[in-house]
């Protein structure tokens, strides 16, 4: 996890000159970002670009990757997993948090009035890779040789290897309400002990932990996502969130997951976070390779 981030989203205006300008900047991502990692005196600074469905064909002017579709809303008994707007999605990280505004205010001058901006949040890492209900985050996150198996489209749709599908939503917490909860049932509602972040024993009935409902498997094993959280806040405002971005080799297990979460399983033992969590955005993209994009500039 890096220091800061930002999760800029956009959209696209539907004439021919903006959707011709978006593509210019879109290929020209890999200049841009070597321009800011040079001011970042050897630390951190990398930015990953989503597409949407919705303007992938225009944009692109290539075939959909296979997996590729807007964002399902999932409506449970109790909770709802919105669908907003979103054309292109920067993922910018950092080691501060001046890069990150210096990078998005450069794009957005490249843009110009072809884009309006939809959402524009920043992240910061909290203590040692806390969300703000105080638990750590990313922990099921695969690594070594797993993560790119995990998270990187190959032969199975080649005209889109090395990209990934990636699927964000926007969560608004309800503090008091979490914080007024016995330690004791925070834990029991994520799956892992709060203090060392050691996992509980799966639930044998009754509502699962999110920990539980997120692990998707089926007779091929377990998938694994990598997930790249960040909390965000706007104390003045009383506003505290996550704000959830998950990279997968295929998107449909990412939306089993969050099917799993509304819905629950079974029905209706939805997960007992969203109790204390609203999901107010939710946006579907393809983060092509680097070489894809810079093809778009020529």
């Amino acid at each position: 996890m890096s220091a800061a981030a930002a999760f800029l989203v956009l959209v696209v205006k539907d004439d021919d000159e903006s959707i011709a300008s978006a593509r210019s900047v879109v290929g020209g991502i890999d200049d841009l970002v070597k321009d800011l990692r040079i001011r970042a005196n050897s630390g951190l600074f990398t930015c990953n670009v989503g597409i949407s469905h919705r303007i992938w064909e225009s944009l692109t002017g290539k075939p959909l990757p296979s997996e590729l579709r807007p964002f399902r809303e999932v409506r449970g008994a109790q909770h709802i997993a919105v669908a907003t707007a979103g054309d292109l999605l920067y993922h910018i990280r950092a080691e501060s948090m001046d890069l990150v505004i210096e990078f998005e205010k450069l794009l957005l001058e490249a843009f110009g009035d072809s884009v309006t901006a939809v959402d524009d949040v920043a992240g910061f890492r909290y203590f040692d890779g806390r969300d703000l209900l105080e638990f750590v985050d990313g922990t099921a996150n695969p690594d070594g040789l797993d993560l790119p198996a995990a998270t990187i489209v190959g032969d199975e749709d080649p005209d889109h290897a090395g990209g990934s599908y990636v699927v964000v939503q926007k969560y608004l917490h309800d503090l008091p309400a979490w914080r007024a909860q016995k330690v004791e049932a925070q834990e029991a509602i994520i799956g892992r002990t709060k203090f060392d972040n050691v996992e509980l024993p799966d639930a044998t009935e009754g509502q699962k932990s999110h920990k539980t409902l997120c692990t998707i498997q089926d007779a091929e094993g377990e998938h694994d996502i990598l997930r790249d959280n960040m909390p965000f806040a706007v104390p003045g405002l009383g506003q505290y969130g996550t704000y959830f971005i998950g990279y997968s080799r295929h998107l449909w297990v990412i939306e089993k997951m969050i099917e799993r979460m509304f819905i629950g399983d079974p029905a209706p033992l939805h997960d007992r976070i969203l109790d204390f969590s609203k999901a107010v955005a939710g946006v579907t993209f393809f983060a092509p390779s680097r070489k894809f994009l810079s093809n778009l500039a020529d």
